[in-house]
């Protein structure tokens, strides 16, 4: 969400109108016509039709042969990056995987961007549950470094974080401190999700498991020369 009092001076408003349309037309699956795209986002026609011409050309958008425009491919290829970028060391890549493998539950890393805790990478498990908002990108729920500290204080007695019920009914998740640093934005956390009576009958060996993977997980980033 953009801060009214963070904006700078300097602001380019070409680039910010173009984004603001880039994100009204991906926000509708069906697809906008210029019409429609400039009064989402407040603009004159003839403006609109120049960004969304703009962004065409670039592959950001896509015109149908209804004059409607969609999210062209450009985007997908911005977020394969965005999910290397997050992923960190290539190596995190594996140790989740074998973790997915071994467990039978799904993992995720997570970390602080931007002040915001984000999926930045996901490895699925047969066992767990299908959860399809989780993926890389995904920032929904502690959004603080104070709301995070509070809940890691809370998962001291047990060494591990927990929630049951919360995100889903049915769905529990565990998570470890896989990276400490005193900056929230170096920290990574590592989590499983799984069928929450597993948790609560297995929460033991869950937690084992966690803080080996965590292990691996920090020693990739140890050694990260990527």
């Amino acid at each position: 969400m953009r801060d009214p009092q963070g904006e700078p001076s300097d602001l380019i408003r070409s680039v910010s109108r173009a984004l603001r349309v880039l994100e009204s037309v991906g926000a509708s699956p069906r697809g906008l016509t210029v019409k429609q795209i400039a009064r989402r986002c407040e603009l004159t026609v003839a403006t609109t039709y120049h960004l969304v011409r703009t962004l065409a050309y670039e592959g950001y958008v896509t015109r149908r042969e209804d004059g409607t425009y969609t999210v062209g491919m450009e985007v997908s290829d911005r977020f394969r990056e965005l999910v290397v970028a997050f992923r960190g060391p290539s190596s995190v890549a594996d140790v989740l995987r074998r973790a997915a493998l071994d467990s039978g539950y799904s993992h995720y890393l997570a970390r602080f961007v931007s002040g915001r805790v984000v999926l930045t990478a996901v490895a699925e498990g047969p066992r767990s549950p299908y959860l399809e908002d989780l993926v890389p990108g995904f920032d929904d729920a502690i959004i603080t470094p104070e709301a995070l500290e509070a809940d890691l204080a809370a998962g001291e007695r047990r060494q591990m974080q927990i929630e049951i019920n919360q995100y889903r009914q049915g769905v529990a998740c565990a998570a470890v401190l896989a990276v400490a640093d005193r900056d929230p934005e170096r920290r990574v956390v590592i989590a499983c999700a799984l069928p929450a009576p597993e948790l609560m009958t297995s929460a033991k060996m869950v937690r084992t498991r966690l803080t080996a993977c965590a292990r691996g997980i920090a020693a990739a980033y140890a050694d990260d020369v990527y």
